[in-house]
């Protein structure tokens, strides 16, 4: 078991946010990464039950907001939901990651894991009038 860190950044680069997760093996997938990303984010909301979610992707009936997706009502989030909801942006390129500085293009590609593995999540927003 590693601890690894995954960083959000901007389009330009900056470090928006950092989680460190837990990955069992040295190899391990982006489907996998994505997973224990979303799962360690619904465990942490749940175990606070904020007004606001502050996770890789909008949970079902949240609103974008400055502090994260605003919940309309206190609530638990489901995670697979969320691991589901976090894997069709993926594949529709809601969000890109990048490993070593390369980006990764498939769910099942294998990633091989060192204490220097540096990951990236970088999100995507839409244009607006576009």
């Amino acid at each position: 078991m590693q601890e690894i860190k995954l960083r959000d950044e901007s389009l330009s680069g900056n470090i928006l946010n950092e989680i460190l997760v837990q990955i069992e093996s040295e190899r391990t997938t982006v489907r996998d990464l994505i997973q224990a990303r979303v799962y360690q984010e619904v465990a942490r909301h749940n175990a606070h039950l904020s007004e606001y979610f502050t996770g890789l992707v909008q949970p079902t009936e949240a609103e974008v907001s400055l502090n994260g997706y605003k919940l309309k009502t206190r609530r638990t989030l489901d995670a697979e939901q969320q691991f589901y909801i976090a894997l069709e942006a993926f594949q529709n390129n809601g969000f890109f990651i990048l490993v070593d500085n390369r980006q990764a293009e498939q769910l099942d590609e294998e990633i091989l894991l060192s204490e220097g593995t540096r990951i990236s999540f970088v999100k995507l927003t839409p244009l607006v009038g576009g």
